[in-house]
């Protein structure tokens, strides 16, 4: 379901008008002017298609540069998309994608050849994986990754991916804002990963969609889009919502991923704490407790114990565990902050530098 690009143009014509208000008979120049309005007129419009073609061509362009390096991954029975990282092989996808499979199957955009690949390692607080093609084929060509700092509202992307199932698809949108928090649901209904300064885009992003490419029309991947938005009230997605996980963070990660063989520095603020959320009298969400204390991690060192109940992180309420894991998001490791809490009835408030997940 492509979207469609309106364009505003703004045509300038030439309006007759003889003192005196609507007369007949008006004199000659003032015809002149009235042919000459007419003539400006079918000027500027026949600049519309060039202008329409000239996009077209920046589209078509983007599509041949870059859709190669996006390839459809099979793991066990579900489809999702791939970017091609580097010419040894490696793909960087969600770790959605990947789910619990170790061994995947890899199709290459304009081939019916079935490549396999093996799991490099799978990061779900971040939501991104790299797999490895077992065998890399000749020509392989890796995607070129843009700068996250540059991406603006309003900038043209295109969508590359699988939806569907449909390889090699192609949807075109904007990006409709930047610096977006946002919380995934758990594969068993429970909470997900939740990802810090997300790029939002209208660009159609359908199951099958993700782990594929965002795209500038520099041919830049600025994002791997990961989800759509969904309208709680009809429980489907809400149409022209749509996330991806920006560049910077994806090159961090998958750099890491190939150099070490996991993540070693993500940069995310840790609480270090197991926990669910709890409800009050009424039923309501009123804050997550404390299941399990890392040993020696930020909360183990302010002196939380298993059974508080945090209800708030620096000046942030916190009501339910996903409250709690997007307070986090926006703060930093080594970061100090306090943390208010429970415990037997009693509410107490504690400092605390936090940790690195």
């Amino acid at each position: 379901m492509n979207a469609s690009r309106t364009r505003a143009l703004r045509l300038s014509v030439a309006v007759l008008v003889c003192s005196g208000g609507l007369l007949s008979g008006c004199s000659d120049s003032d015809s002149d002017s009235g042919s000459s309005g007419r003539e400006e007129s079918s000027t500027t419009q026949a600049a519309v298609p060039a202008a329409g073609s000239d996009l077209q061509s920046a589209y078509q362009k983007v599509i041949k540069d870059v859709l190669p390096s996006v390839v459809q991954i099979q793991a066990g029975g579900d489809l999702g998309s791939g970017v091609v990282y580097d010419d040894q092989g490696h793909i960087v996808t969600n770790a959605h994608v990947v789910g619990d499979a170790k061994t995947f199957e890899v199709t290459t955009a304009n081939s019916e050849n079935v490549l396999t690949a093996t799991l490099v390692y799978s990061y779900p607080e971040q939501d991104l994986a790299v797999v490895k093609l077992d065998k890399a084929p000749d020509g392989l060509r890796p995607a070129a990754f843009g700068n996250s700092a540059k991406v603006a509202v309003g900038q043209i992307v295109l969508a590359m991916g699988s939806p569907l199932g449909l390889s090699s698809s192609v949807t075109q949108g904007i990006v409709s804002a930047t610096g977006r928090t946002v919380s995934e649901g758990g594969s068993d209904g429970g909470a997900g990963a939740t990802i810090p300064n997300m790029v939002q885009t209208s660009a159609a992003i359908n199951p099958g969609n993700s782990g594929g490419a965002l795209v500038n029309l520099d041919g830049q991947v600025i994002g791997i889009p990961t989800l759509a938005a969904t309208d709680p009230r009809i429980g489907s997605a809400a149409p022209g919502i749509g996330f991806a996980i920006p560049a910077s963070m994806v090159k961090t990660v998958a750099g890491q991923i190939i150099e070490e063989g996991k993540v070693t520095d993500s940069g995310r603020a840790a609480l270090g704490i197991t926990g669910r959320t709890v409800v009050d009298g009424a039923f309501q969400a009123a804050g997550v407790a404390v299941a399990e204390v890392e040993e020696g991690g930020a909360a183990d060192e302010a002196g939380l114990q298993e059974g508080d109940v945090i209800t708030q992180l620096g000046d942030t309420p916190v009501t339910t565990i996903t409250s709690l894991s997007e307070a986090l998001a926006g703060m930093k490791p080594g970061q100090k902050t306090s943390v208010t809490y429970t415990r037997n009835g009693s509410a107490k408030t504690v400092d605390v530098t936090l940790g690195e997940q």
